[in-house]
C-alpha cells in the first residue's frame, strides 16, 4: 500500500490525479526519453515491447480489460511538427463520422502538456503505407509535451475503449510524473 497522498486537479471536466511523492518502484518503471531530455514513470503492470518502427523510442502494452482481445498500446517518441498539426493527425486516424474529441492543455512540472481524448472507429496502420484495419469502439489518449530543452515529446495510448478506460488512471499518473532533465 502507498503511503503517498493523492492529489487531484480538475481541468475542464477532467480530473488529473497524481501522487505527491510519486509512484513506488513496484508500481512503476523509470523511463528516459528524447535522449534523456525527459523522464517519467511507466505503470509497472505494462509490458515493454520492441517498437514496431524505428521512429518510436519506447513501446508498452497495457493489460486488456476482461472481454477485450487486444491490449492497449503506448508509444513514446520525440518528433517534429506543430502541436496543432500533430493533434490533427491523431484526429485523422479516426473515421470522421462519429469521432468524439476532447482537447485540454495543462502544466506538468513546469512543462506545457496538450492532451487529447478520442473515441470512435480507429484506422489502425502499422506503418505509413500499410493498409488500415478499421477498429470500432476504440479510444486514444494522447499527450504532447513541450520539453524545456525545446521540441516535443509524444505519448500515444490507444486500443479498445474499455481497455483504455480501465488503464486511464495509470496513464494520467504517468503523464503527471513527467519531468525535464
Amino acid at each position: 500500500m502507498r503511503a503517498a497522498v493523492m492529489t487531484g486537479l480538475l481541468l475542464g471536466g477532467w480530473v488529473f490525479h497524481g501522487l505527491a511523492s510519486g509512484l513506488t518502484a513496484a508500481e512503476s518503471k523509470p523511463v528516459q526519453g528524447a535522449n534523456g531530455a525527459v523522464s517519467l514513470q511507466v505503470p509497472g503492470q505494462w509490458d515493454s515491447k520492441q517498437p514496431s518502427v524505428r521512429i518510436i523510442e519506447h513501446e508498452y502494452s497495457a493489460p486488456a480489460k476482461a472481454g477485450d482481445s487486444i491490449a492497449g498500446r503506448l508509444t513514446m517518441m520525440a518528433a517534429g511538427g506543430s502541436v496543432k498539426d500533430n493533434l490533427a493527425r491523431w484526429v485523422g486516424q479516426f473515421d470522421a463520422a462519429g469521432v468524439k474529441k476532447v482537447v485540454k492543455d495543462s502544466q506538468v512540472n513546469g512543462m506545457k502538456v496538450h492532451q487529447i481524448d478520442l473515441r470512435g472507429t480507429y484506422n489502425d496502420r502499422r506503418g505509413p503505407f500499410a493498409p488500415a484495419t478499421k477498429r470500432a469502439d476504440y479510444r486514444m489518449l494522447g499527450a504532447i509535451v513541450e520539453m524545456k530543452s525545446g521540441g516535443l515529446y509524444f505519448l500515444k495510448f490507444y486500443g479498445p475503449a474499455a481497455t483504455i478506460s480501465a488503464n486511464e488512471k495509470a496513464f494520467q499518473q504517468m503523464i503527471n510524473s513527467i519531468k525535464s532533465n
